[in-house]
């Protein structure tokens, strides 16, 4: 937090001890037949006049309401101090919530909240103090060597103030243009029987001061036609015995590339029977470019920046409104009267060209409107200036009235059409590049515009123009662009696709190369398949996934594992590992189906590495799956069926029927691991040459039974295997007769 202290005036005899107000004879009707009045011309008047609150109403004693009680540092908070019996206490209106407001009991003599948080500042003779009512803490103590007589914020972090140096004047305010580069004080004195205003005007950067004749004055930042950069305006309004004048010059140096603003200075119009009216406050909007102009009498007078011409004038208050700041809501004006009355006024975009063209009938200055706020109301003054300057062949000024009417009204294909029949010499671009040319340094082209740009651009091969204007936004992306640069660049079309919301194409084009650069600034749109198919062709199957999460779409998952499949068949196992595993709480798509996908391509390698991973848990409800996966690899791939087997990764397949595969497939030790059934081990174990020699000794009951079958068929191959079965079965039995075990009589000989 910075304090700032005031600046001194040049000449001290500028400024004599006075009050703000100035006694006023003439009231002119009542605020009630003024707002009647008003709403009965409200079709025709070029602003919106509201009133908000009334103070009263929420508790304040009239006697509280003034400049010295009353402060208002933007539009979001009213404080005022005010008397309940013998204590002081301070309101805080939250224009937000108008109905709750708060009170605390102060003893502080002026209270500032700032303009854009619930930030406090209080004075209390020279103690300065920053309260955080959030918090509710004290951010900041300071005690002043002199005493402070007024201060305000001039933004969110420094406080302004006069001190004692400056005794005799009576200071109104104190404002600062937007870097804090140039710093006004504004003070009045009576003098003569009227009131008359001094200013002071410092540069921090030059150190030096200017004392100005002014009442009322403020700083804007407003960007005149042509120029690439706001220039910075100092307006100030003036009320001599002469009259009134209204000044708007430029000050410090124009930015780099500007044009200087042209000084303007007009007559303010003060009405007979309002002879002591002087100008108290001043807004001035950098969007509508309108200055806003608060008399003493309750006068408003709205002034064109550029032109300063007077747009509209008339009283909106009976009592002096003696304190404004900007209203953020609608760039306008908000001001306190002595009623009580909280007050705003702003232009009416609906009203505010019709009312120029036809009450002003200023066409002219409609049209500067129209374009610099994009309002409504001139479509036929635009459209009958284009076609003036269109059938004279000036296609260059028609281009740049088509490009620049408000609300797009002539950037139509028709318009194009015209541009595209217009003859060409050739020595200068044609018209219809003309007309692009303005319309890019304008901002972005619509849709009609960027195809009908686009074409020869990418028919004379310069997709690096195509790529440029991608980068700078100037281009509106569709799905119709991204069809049309798609044969020519696929990464661009992502680009196009995911910039247009038109994701199902993004998803396909991903399946040739991968340009992971394009995915991460556009993921937010949200156009669907095209994106999903461009991720496809370009081979980044996992942004599909990640694309999809981001925009909230389901694309077909498993239409995308087909595609994977057939054009990048090495990257299926893990994109379809992705659709299992992404899922927030199942699976994306189906295992089954997932696997269904893999067959029929005969990706078995590709499926195998997939199950692997998908039934590490060897849960039994995979069951099925782990009999799919061993039956695949029986009839592809024996050897990894064999060796999936040995590792004894899974127990809760289908035995019998991977037993009987197992036997087809050659593996006939395997077979017989799993065959429970003596039919199937009397024909599995006859094959001998394909078997280890102890492997009957797994079936130690059927051994004998074995032994026979095999001596019934090549006696002299099996001889061998024979013998081991007979010494194991007397073993056996010796063993059982020792212990006199029953089993003995099944094995006997």
């Amino acid at each position: 937090m910075r304090f700032c202290v005031g600046l001194q005036f040049a000449s001290s005899a500028a400024l004599k001890s006075g009050v703000f107000g100035v006694s006023s004879a003439a009231v002119i009707g009542s605020v009630e037949e003024e707002t009647a009045a008003a709403t009965r011309m409200s079709s025709l008047l070029p602003i919106k006049f509201q009133e908000h609150i009334l103070l009263q109403s929420l508790g304040i004693n009239a006697a509280h309401i003034g400049f010295a009680t009353l402060t208002m540092e933007s539009d979001k908070f009213i404080v005022v101090r005010e008397k309940v019996g013998e204590n002081m206490q301070v309101v805080i209106i939250d224009m937000g919530e108008v109905n709750n407001p708060v009170r605390r009991p102060i003893t502080a003599d002026s209270v500032i909240m700032n303009p854009a948080t619930r930030v406090l500042a209080l004075k209390s003779s020279r103690t300065l103090q920053i309260f955080n009512m959030d918090v509710k803490a004290k951010v900041k103590s300071y005690n002043m060597p002199e005493d402070v007589i007024f201060w305000k914020w001039i933004n969110v972090n420094t406080i302004a103030m006069r001190h004692s140096t400056l005794n005799g004047f009576q200071i109104i305010n104190y404002r600062a243009d937007a870097e804090c580069k140039w710093l006004l004080l504004i003070g009045i004195a009576a003098k003569d029987n009227r009131v008359v205003g001094a200013m002071q005007l410092y540069s921090t950067e030059r150190k030096v001061s200017q004392p100005i004749e002014g009442h009322a004055a403020c700083f804007v930042g407003f960007k005149i036609e042509g120029n690439p950069h706001p220039s910075n305006l100092f307006c100030f309004s003036v009320r001599t015995v002469q009259g009134g004048k209204l000044h708007i010059i430029e000050i410090g140096t124009p930015p780099a590339g500007n044009q200087p603003f042209h000084k303007k200075q007009v007559e303010v119009y003060y009405p007979a029977e309002a002879a002591t009216d002087f100008p108290v406050a001043m807004q001035a909007s950098s969007k509508h470019g309108i200055i806003y102009l608060v008399t003493k009498y309750g006068y408003v007078h709205l002034y064109d920046i550029e032109t300063a011409v007077c747009i509209y004038m008339n009283r909106i208050s009976s009592e002096t409104i003696f304190v404004t700041a900007e209203y953020t809501a609608t760039e306008g004006i908000i001001g306190v009267n002595r009623k009580g009355q909280v007050l705003s006024v702003s232009i009416d975009e609906q009203n505010m060209i019709p009312y120029v063209t036809q009450t002003l009938q200023n066409p002219e200055l409609a049209l500067k409107l129209a374009i610099r706020c994009d309002l409504p109301g001139a479509e036929e003054l635009f459209v009958r200036k284009f076609n003036l300057l269109f059938g004279n062949g000036n296609y260059a000024e028609a281009a740049k009235v088509a490009a620049t009417a408000p609300q797009g009204i002539l950037r139509t294909p028709q318009t194009i059409q015209k541009f595209q029949q217009c003859p060409h010499t050739g020595v200068s671009p044609s018209p219809l590049l003309q007309y692009f040319g303005i319309l890019l340094d304008q901002g972005q082209l619509n849709k009609y515009e960027t195809l009908e740009l686009c074409r020869p651009v990418l028919a004379q091969g310069r997709k690096q123009l195509l790529e440029k204007w991608l980068t700078e936004g100037k281009l509106e992306c569709t799905e119709e662009l991204g069809d049309l640069v798609r044969p020519h660049d696929v990464n661009a079309a992502l680009s196009v696709y995911l910039r247009g919301n038109v994701p199902h194409k993004v998803s396909a084009v991903c399946s040739f190369f991968g340009s992971e650069k394009l995915f991460i600034p556009f993921y937010k749109c949200v156009s669907l398949p095209q994106v999903v198919q461009c991720f496809a062709e370009t081979g980044q199957f996992d942004k599909i996934i990640l694309y999809a999460k981001k925009v909230n779409f389901e694309p077909d998952y498993l239409f995308q594992l087909r595609q994977v499949l057939r054009s990048k068949p090495e990257m299926g196992a893990k994109f379809a590992l992705m659709l299992v595993t992404e899922g927030e709480n199942e699976p994306l798509a189906d295992i089954n189906q997932i696997v269904a996908c893999f067959e029929e391509v005969q990706a078995v390698q590709q499926c195998t590495s997939f199950l692997l991973e998908v039934l590490k848990g060897d849960k039994e409800s995979d069951g099925h799956l782990q009999t799919k996966l061993l039956e695949m690899n029986l009839l592809y791939a024996p050897q990894v069926a064999d060796a999936i087997l040995g590792n004894q990764m899974f127990h809760h397949y289908d035995r019998a029927t991977i037993g009987q595969l197992c036997e087809k497939a050659g593996l006939l030790q395997r077979a017989l691991e799993h065959f429970t059934d003596l039919y199937d081990i009397k024909r599995t174990v006859v094959h001998t040459q394909h078997l280890k020699p102890d492997v009957c000794f797994l079936f130690i009951f059927l051994c004998v039974f074995c032994s026979n079958a095999m001596r019934k068929t090549h006696i002299d191959e099996r001889l061998f295997v024979c013998v081991c079965v007979s010494v194991c079965a007397s073993v056996t039995v010796f063993h059982l007769k020792t212990y006199k075990s029953y089993g003995a009589e099944i094995l006997g000989t």
